[in-house]
This record gives structure tokens, C-alpha cells and sequence, in this order.
């Protein structure tokens, strides 16, 4: 892993920058007034400025947990052995994507997650999929779980944990958080240039990614919800549209406009782009729901890779895709053509005749149109389609 990490750490180079024409400045930042910034000793004075300084893993208020020490997904990869027995606090994304990589790598994986379901943002039927792959793979789950406190002993560090109102301990030999992200803004001193923020949203921006003062933008996970680097680069380029190349507001990008995928990289991967069905029912959408699963495709099934589906959620009584949720072990590599029809304003009649090379697992996506289109097949359509037959 460190050798790959040290193979593409060029992109986030200071050199790469400086090559760019980018004057780099390293150090601690803040703001001193509405036209400056300090650096390491140096005064920067800017006519727009841009906070982007990302955010850090969550540190659940666990007494005792500081003292007996910790990992987060920043600092687990400069282990150089493989825990036997760790602990994963947090049943989100990045706690379910560490913890099934350490199972993996022989550790003996612990997860704890305070709700009754890994996953529990995504669609139910993704996120019991890969928890049912978890207890296949032999992982302890300990959901609906309190955790009172921790404390280091001779045999390793015991996690006292609540569950079913009964107490209870697990012994480890590491911690890892993954319970969220929180958003980097203490020491900017966004007071005194009238930034508003708090702890846990971050930066306030606007739909134009401008905080409380117009001069002064923000993006990534600062100031989103969605904390990925993906919608990161997207941010970064509707602030610089906004910023140098909208003069009096003209032609503005909208955070809002923008349709953002996503992965969880467990295996089988969950992606998901669009509305959830109960944020379709929110909006007063009425919709219909088209699931094909994977047992049903060839590939998959040559694959050996059928615990999975393709979900797409569509307006009832039209082609309009509103979101989708793809479980498979490379989902994530599929789910852009649902997201670019989406961008697009294509529906699932445009994905119907899209010709799919067979075998892939990407054909579930045209069986998932071509089950629409059958739908379109009423019986008046059918008298219909019977009468051209006899003029053919």
C-alpha cells in the first residue's frame, strides 16, 4: 500500500503545483483581515479566497479512548503489522471498508455500530447484502451497542460496551475509528473576516459555494455533505467558475445542479447515484422501483458473483430516471453510465437501446430498461402493434 500511495503522490505534489505556476505556501493559515492571510510569517493579500481545508476523522467522546490510543483511516496504513485482534468503531462507509480489509489481511475484525444495521444510509437491500457477506466472512458485529468506556490492561485494551441493556467487554490489540468525518475550521479565525460555521456542518456556503462573506468561497468536505474527492473536484470547479469567470453573477454554477455518484468500497461494492426512494416520496414523486439481480445475469453467473442487483428508481408512468443503487463487485465502474443518462436527461427507453456486449455484468442495466419498456406493452398497445402486423 505505501508503495502505491508513493506512485500517484505526485499529483498532490508541492513540486507538481509550483510547476503549474502555483506559488505554494506551507504552514498553519489564518486569516488576519478581509484582504489578508498569514502563513508561517508571511502576509498573503487576496481579492478572493477559497477554504478548502478539508476535514478529519470523528473522534467519538469515549472515556478512556484517548489515553489507550487509536487509528483512523489517515494513520492505519503506517502499521507495518497486521493487528490479531481490532476493533472497528463505526458501521458507515470508511468503518465497513477497514474493516473488511483487515479481516482480509488475517486481523480477527470487531465492528461496533450504535444502530441495528451496517450501512444504514444506503438502501436496506444493498446494506444487508454486504452485512450478510461480513458474517460469511467471519467478522464479530456488534450493532445496537453503547460504548461506555475503554481502559488498557496486560491483554490488550478492553472496550466496555452496552447492548440489549446488558454490559459487556471486548479485549483488542488495536482501535480503529471510522465514525465520520469532521470538518476542519478551528485556528482559520473565520470570525473576523464574518465567515459563519459551526463544528459539525463546517463552513456555510450557499448554493454558489459563497459563505457569509461573498468575497470568500469554500469547497470539499469543509463545507459538504457529500465528503468524497470526487465532489470535492466538482466543487473546486464551480468556485473557480464563480470566482473569476462569472463577472456581476452572470452564468453561476450551482452546487445543487450537480448529479454525485458514490461507492462504498466493500466487496461487493454498493454505488448509488440520485434519490432514495423515500427522498422521491419527499418531494411528492410518485415512482416505481425496477430491481434485477444478478443471478439472473450470465456474466454474473460464469462470475460466480450473483449476490447483487441493479435498482433503479424511475417516475411512475414515465422513462425518468431518479437515482439508482448498483450492489456488485465492481459497481462502481458501472454506475457512471446510469449517472450520465441521468446528466443527460435520458431515460430508461435511451438505456432500452443501448447495445451492451454480452457477456458483461452491465447488461443488468439494459434488463432493467428493457423491464420498463414491457411495461409500456398494454393491452391496447398489444391490439395496436396486432393491426400493423396485418399491414406489414
Amino acid at each position: 500500500m505505501r508503495r502505491i500511495r508513493a506512485g500517484i503522490s505526485h499529483h498532490d505534489s508541492v513540486e507538481r503545483f509550483q510547476k503549474l505556476g502555483i506559488d505554494v505556501f506551507l504552514g498553519n493559515a489564518h486569516f488576519v483581515n478581509s484582504e489578508a492571510i498569514a502563513v508561517n510569517g508571511a502576509q498573503l493579500r487576496f481579492k478572493k479566497a477559497v477554504i478548502a481545508a478539508g476535514a478529519r476523522a470523528a473522534r467519538p467522546q469515549v472515556p478512556g479512548l484517548a489515553e489507550a490510543g487509536f487509528l483512523t483511516n489517515e494513520t492505519v496504513f503506517s502499521l507495518t503489522e497486521c493487528p490479531k485482534r481490532l476493533a472497528v468503531i463505526g458501521g458507515g462507509p470508511i468503518g465497513c471498508e477497514l474493516a473488511q480489509s483487515f479481516q482480509r489481511l488475517g486481523s480477527q475484525v470487531t465492528l461496533f455500530h450504535k444502530h441495528s444495521h451496517l450501512l444504514d444510509r444506503e438502501d436496506p437491500d444493498a446494506g444487508e447484502i454486504v452485512q450478510q457477506q461480513f458474517l460469511r466472512e467471519g467478522l464479530q458485529l456488534i450493532l445496537n451497542c453503547e460504548l461506555e468506556k475503554v481502559e488498557v490492561t496486560d491483554g490488550g485494551k478492553v472496550i466496555h460496551y452496552r447492548q440489549n441493556g446488558q454490559q459487556q467487554t471486548a479485549i483488542v490489540d488495536e482501535i480503529l475509528v471510522g465514525a465520520g468525518r469532521t470538518p476542519n475550521v478551528d485556528g482559520l479565525n473565520l470570525e473576523t473576516v464574518g465567515v459563519e460555521y459551526n463544528g459539525r456542518r463546517g463552513v456555510i456556503v450557499n448554493d454558489y459555494l459563497q459563505t457569509t462573506n461573498p468575497r470568500i468561497y469554500a469547497a470539499g468536505d469543509v463545507c459538504m455533505d457529500w465528503k468524497f474527492t470526487h465532489a470535492a473536484d466538482a466543487a473546486a470547479r464551480i468556485v473557480i467558475k464563480n470566482a473569476l469567470f462569472a463577472p456581476l453573477g452572470l452564468g453561476r454554477s450551482k452546487l445543487s445542479n450537480l448529479v454525485m455518484p458514490w461507492v462504498t468500497y466493500t466487496d461487493p461494492e454498493i454505488a448509488h447515484v440520485g434519490l432514495y426512494e423515500e427522498e422521491a416520496q419527499a418531494q411528492g414523486l410518485d415512482t416505481n422501483t425496477i430491481k434485477i439481480l444478478f443471478s439472473g445475469v450470465d456474466r454474473a453467473l460464469a462470475d460466480g458473483e450473483t449476490e447483487g442487483f441493479v435498482k433503479i428508481l424511475h417516475k411512475r408512468g414515465s422513462d425518468r430516471i431518479l437515482g439508482a443503487t448498483i450492489v456488485a463487485r465492481h459497481g462502481g465502474e458501472m454506475i457512471s453510465e446510469v449517472t450520465l443518462a441521468i446528466v443527460a436527461k435520458q431515460g430508461l427507453s435511451a438505456l432500452s437501446g443501448v447495445i451492451h456486449p454480452y457477456p458483461t455484468q452491465a447488461e443488468a442495466i439494459k434488463k432493467a430498461a428493457d423491464a420498463y419498456r414491457r411495461t409500456l406493452l398494454t393491452p391496447r398497445t398489444q391490439s395496436f402493434l396486432k393491426l400493423l402486423t396485418k399491414f406489414s
